[in-house]
């Protein structure tokens, strides 16, 4: 299953993006073995819109331009709290049923529009607090590569 990042937002060279790339090289080199493929990252401008809504619905329409397929992860501050190894299990039952991509998108400053929301596979919280972006791109390019070593069986993971 390729695995694909869309982000709105550019990350700036510096230490956090050394620090997520860190992690995507990581994925990249161990997730083939568990049939997880690192697909890359788009990044997009956010949206020109002086209303939130009206932003919202022009990202969204952004990532959904090339049309839908495959398995559609949205991060979102009001989604669903996972455990690693929960996660790392809903990443196989994806990958075991035979899904060829899968997209985690990270939202603008204003979240995801609620239309966007209920087309999602999975909603997916990393807490309740607020996260700055460049921050948000390393914990998730970190549980990636945790989830490939833990359908590995690799000791990197420990419950």
């Amino acid at each position: 299953m390729r695995i694909h990042i869309h982000a709105v937002g550019r990350m700036k060279s510096g230490p956090e993006k050394a620090l997520a790339d860190h992690y995507l090289d990581r994925l990249a080199k161990a997730g083939p073995a568990v049939g997880l493929e690192f697909d890359g990252v788009t990044e997009i401008s956010e949206g020109r819109s002086r209303n939130a809504d009206e932003r919202k619905r022009e990202e969204a329409a952004r990532l959904l331009a090339p049309g839908r397929e495959g398995v559609l992860v949205l991060l979102d501050e009001r989604g669903k709290n996972f455990t690693s190894r929960q996660l790392a299990e809903k990443f196989g039952q994806w990958r075991d049923a035979g899904e060829r991509k899968l997209v985690v998108a990270i939202g603008g400053p204003d979240g995801h529009p609620e239309e966007l929301r209920s087309q999602a596979d999975l909603c997916l919280s990393f807490g309740a607090q607020t996260w700055p972006h460049q921050l948000v791109r390393i914990m998730l390019a970190e549980q990636l590569y945790r989830i490939a070593t833990i359908l590995a069986g690799h000791p990197y993971h420990r419950d």
